[in-house]
């Protein structure tokens, strides 16, 4: 009896708890649904400058580069929306398989324009800003492609935070991750920092934010940031980005997709969605050519 009536109270604040909880993501879920793209879109179009670049290879891999080098490849609203776009059209390029993220002339991003940033200032239009670079930065995430940030130079606040989009980042020896968002009175906003606490932890995500902490690449591959880290020897860091991804994207394009998918769903789904979702993707390559290629030549094990 004394112990139903401990738990009992416990049960009672846990179900308050919960159903806060509930209500708040339902809440926010409301808002995000009123969430008018096409108004913020508008305010974004008018500073311009700066381009996102997307190449397709035959290959399945495609780059895509952030080109402003006048202002260290930051976004201006106009590169958000096309960021925007270019990954709408990455979402349909059934042939793909990998895609690697990089900046234009040596170093990588810098974050926002702080002009734009500055004209739209306003907790409001802020507030859009955030919600639009998130949409785009969760489905940039979600790509059934295996993706890569390419880090040269810099990849500072809201460039930073793009890299944590990526499933993995490589970077020159010479470059640094720094998310200096404390220096300018802001947390990430771009969804960065959710992102972090799943790659590195909250301990290490913690330092990372509260102490602005320059990452270069031995202390990123120590905490698990950085997954590789390219000579600086002459080369085509380009080149030697595709051959590294080039061993995750060998083979058929479905079978490939299909791995990004069940990673995804063991990642964001309870264990039971997820375990129904792998079955569905499952079934999509079960009996499908390259299984049945494999099957007839017995390369199970080779």
């Amino acid at each position: 009896m004394a112990l139903c009536s401990i738990c009992r109270p416990l049960r009672q604040n846990t179900h308050c708890a919960l159903g806060w909880f509930f209500m708040q993501k339902q809440t926010f879920c409301c808002k995000a649904n009123d969430f008018q793209e096409d108004e913020i879109r508008k305010k974004l179009s008018v500073f311009s400058g700066g381009s996102i670049d997307l190449q397709k290879q035959e290959s399945g891999m495609a780059v895509m580069t952030i080109n402003n080098p006048a202002r260290m490849n930051a976004f201006s609203g106009s590169m958000m929306i096309q960021l925007e776009e270019r990954i709408s059209d990455l979402e349909t390029w059934t042939e793909g398989k990998g895609l690697i993220v990089r900046g234009s002339a040596g170093t990588f991003c810098s974050g926002s324009d702080l002009n734009a940033v500055r004209a739209i200032s306003n907790p409001e239009d802020g507030m859009k800003m955030c919600m639009f670079m998130q949409k785009t930065l969760t489905r940039l995430l979600r790509l059934p492609l295996i993706s890569v940030a390419l880090v040269e130079g810099k990849a500072l606040g809201g460039g930073a935070e793009l890299t944590t989009a990526c499933d993995f980042r490589l970077m020159t020896s010479d470059a640094v991750i720094q998310f200096v968002h404390k220096h300018m009175g802001l947390v990430p906003g771009w969804g960065g920092a959710a992102r972090l606490v799943r790659i590195v932890g909250s301990q290490n995500t913690l330092q990372l934010l509260a102490g602005a902490k320059k990452v270069d690449p031995d202390f990123g591959k120590h905490i698990g940031l950085v997954d590789g880290v390219l000579p600086t020897v002459a080369g085509n860091f380009l080149v030697d980005t595709e051959q590294w991804l080039s061993q995750f994207t060998k083979g058929s394009a479905p079978v490939i997709r299909a791995m990004k998918k069940v990673v995804l769903c063991g990642r964001e789904l309870s264990l039971d969605d997820a375990l129904t979702t792998e079955r569905r993707v499952f079934g999509t390559v079960w009996g499908g050519p390259a299984n049945l290629e494999a099957l007839a030549f017995k390369t199970k094990h080779k």
